[in-house]
């Protein structure tokens, strides 16, 4: 984000001397993005920031992930991936089940109420949006209270931990890329400023507002980063000999921020509109679009639900995250759903919905699209979640014979 923040204590002048009461010095960390020529922020130390006192091997849950192949859509109901109270013996990181990737993005998901481990991506940034329950990200920019609807966005290399709060599971939607996750370009003016067509502004991020410090010796840190595991990601566990939440102060452009979807204000048209009017943020080979309750098509010919469209460069995945999800009734997708769309099928509503939707005039529907521009395969938590039956849905019959449509009880049916 080029939009600065500074909070806790800066010297007047970058890279100067900057001391304590007692005249020690603080220790400097320029944290930046692509070769000192892009965003970056300064932060001050009580520590030396670079000190490890031991580096062991973490090992990652399985990352065997498995082509789309013979091609199909899939249903994935993520919710089956937590059953009963086993949420809350999981935490926000570690217990993390992955669902779709590829080269570029991982989708992956969790139910958690444990916290988790001190933690930080070194592969790219992370886009975690926030299904229900509460929490607070703590990270050495500060802390970030986060609840129902909110996109947390995480820059790459980010020190931070999850911890839940409250009596429900903390819900959370993950989107592990291998790049920056930004504003789409054309919100933005060539120096990064949100511009007036955007659908949201600088005035509805948040952002932390004061330093976090603790004290502590010997403290474990996983970090993801590039190496030689079967898709390229393997972990470590650095021990430090300080706790890295010991930054008095910061400034700059890059830091860890939170936008809630209910903020987000939604382009509709006379006719119906197409996704990227719905897009929130954009990565390398992939991209972010919600879809919010909204009034829908004017035009007194409209047919307010999308259109049959092919997707002939990219695979669509679809996160129902609440409201009543008009296009895919009888399909069996509810809250906590992912339909996954893949590049070469011919998508849109369920059959029914077209004919359903003429005459309406508000949708009160919410969902969390990623599409990508390389196949996704599905990986170990996609294939516990798999209905088994959706790509029969459209036809209402399969390689079994037929079969009813099915409506799942709230929720987006």
């Amino acid at each position: 984000m080029a939009y600065y923040r500074t909070v806790g204590s800066v010297p007047p002048k970058r890279h100067t001397q900057f001391r304590r009461e007692n005249g020690e010095l603080y220790y400097e960390e320029l944290m930046g993005e692509e070769g000192f020529t892009s965003d970056s922020s300064l932060l001050y130390h009580r520590h030396i920031p670079s000190a490890l006192v031991d580096s062991r091997v973490w090992q990652l849950p399985e990352a065997k992930s498995e082509a789309n192949h013979p091609l199909k859509p899939f249903h994935f109901r993520l919710h089956s991936l937590f059953p009963g109270e086993s949420w809350r013996q999981a935490d926000p990181v570690t217990d993390r089940r992955v669902v779709l990737g590829n080269a570029d993005v991982r989708i992956a998901y969790v139910a958690a109420g444990q916290p988790s481990p001190l933690y930080r991506n070194a592969i790219g940034d992370e886009c975690v949006y926030v299904e229900s329950g509460t929490g607070r990200v703590d990270t050495v920019f500060g802390s970030i209270e986060v609840g129902e609807g909110d996109y947390v966005v995480l820059p790459r290399a980010t020190t931070h931990r999850w911890v839940p709060t409250g009596d429900a599971p903390l819900r959370l939607y993950a989107v592990e890329a291998n790049s920056h996750i930004t504003p789409p370009k054309r919100y933005l003016s060539r120096f990064g400023q949100l511009l007036e067509h955007a659908p949201y502004c600088e005035r509805d991020l948040r952002g932390p507002q004061e330093p976090l410090l603790e004290d502590g010796e010997d403290v474990d840190v996983h970090v993801k980063h590039r190496g030689p595991g079967g898709n390229g990601i393997v972990g470590t566990v650095f021990t430090v000999p300080r706790h890295p939440f010991d930054v008095v102060g910061w400034d700059g452009c890059l830091y860890p921020y939170v936008f809630n979807i209910a903020d987000y204000e939604p382009i509709t048209g006379r006719i119906h509109q197409p996704p990227p009017q719905h897009q929130v943020f954009e990565g390398t080979g992939f991209v972010i679009c919600n879809f919010v309750p909204r009034k829908v098509d004017y035009h007194p010919l409209a047919i307010p639900v999308p259109y049959y469209h092919s997707n002939v460069d990219s695979d669509e995945v679809m996160f129902y995250c609440g409201g009543d999800y008009e296009a895919r009734k009888g399909s069996g997708i509810g809250q906590g759903s992912v339909s996954l769309h893949p590049g070469g099928h011919t998508h849109g509503p369920q059959p029914g919905a077209y004919e359903r939707s003429i005459g309406a005039e508000f949708f009160d529907e919410l969902a969390v699209m990623v599409d990508t521009f390389r196949p996704l395969e599905i990986a170990e938590g996609g294939r516990a979640a798999d209905d088994g039956r959706y790509a029969w849905t459209w036809s209402g019959r399969g390689p079994q014979g037929p079969q009813e449509p099915l409506e799942m009880p709230g929720g987006a049916g």
